[in-house]
């Protein structure tokens, strides 16, 4: 039995992804454990991720992601473009589309601007007043957590956000997990480390749960970080977020739009005996 499978990456934020939309490929109860297995990097094929597409009777198309840890999350922004992206090479959709995720309906628009692969996703509305992030108000929740100051919101799914001078220096591998795991979070949260470098322009890092490490960039933590930093007054309505995998664009006038691009690396099959 051959698994086909299709490997794609958004700003470096790379995904296996398996097509259902026919039918089942792999079943519901093994699908954590399909995503634990072949996303690791030295005895499976490596990604962060494995996405499943499937037919919707709500829209256009089904995207669910499972992560390395065998955990379901609930959006992912390089993801979403990266599911959109083999929507359009499979025929499926052309230049707009809207996907059932966990977390909503997503409307996603697509075109080839200099023959790059460009998606512009319409973001969860961003939130602060939620079960899974002890806020109050209209205003972010805030904490001190190891002397750093902490924001929460939640893009789909739940961050804290961290603005330092330097990103570079920050001990990620030590600080992200902390935060990660910090009671504050009943949930876990993905935590973004952010730098402001110029006007409208950051520079973010991000540790990501589920992934249970620093990936090379975060769609839903770029979004995340320039709508605390546009709340704070330090940004406007169109942010460009330089990632260690290239750069993203949000923009924040009517709702969080996240536009960036999104590759197809190569096509393969796994053998099953």
């Amino acid at each position: 039995m051959d698994i086909l499978f299709t490997k794609l990456q958004g700003n470096g934020n790379d995904f296996i992804l398996i097509d259902e939309f026919g039918s089942a490929v792999i079943p519901d109860d093994m699908k954590g454990e399909f995503a634990s297995l072949y996303c690791d990097r030295r005895f499976g094929i490596g990604g962060d991720g494995v996405l499943y597409l499937s037919a919707s009777d709500k829209a256009d198309l089904k995207m669910r992601l499972f992560q390395p840890d065998q955990s379901e999350a609930e959006m992912c922004g390089n993801g979403i473009r990266c599911f959109v992206r083999y929507a359009v090479d499979a025929g499926y959709v052309r230049e707009s589309c809207k996907v059932e995720t966990p977390a909503g309906i997503i409307s996603v628009r697509m075109e080839y601007r200099e023959n790059i692969f460009m998606a512009a996703v319409d973001m969860p509305t961003p939130r602060f007043n939620r079960s899974d992030i002890p806020a109050t108000g209209e205003a972010e929740y805030l904490e001190t957590i190891s002397g750093l100051e902490v924001r929460a919101v939640n893009i789909g799914v739940p961050h804290a956000v961290i603005r330092v001078d330097d990103v570079e220096k920050v001990d990620i591998a030590r600080l992200g997990p902390f935060i990660r795991h910090h009671e504050t979070f009943p949930k876990g949260a993905n935590v973004d480390f952010v730098q402001l470098i110029g006007d409208n322009a950051l520079r973010i890092r991000t540790f990501e749960r589920g992934v249970e490490d620093e990936t090379l960039s975060c769609g839903t933590g770029a979004t995340a970080a320039a709508v605390i930093l546009h709340r704070l007054g330090m940004v406007g309505e169109t942010v460009q977020v330089e990632t260690t995998g290239g750069s993203l664009i949000i923009y924040l006038k009517d709702n969080a739009v996240l536009e960036g691009p999104a590759e197809s690396i190569f096509v393969g099959a796994i053998n099953i005996p």
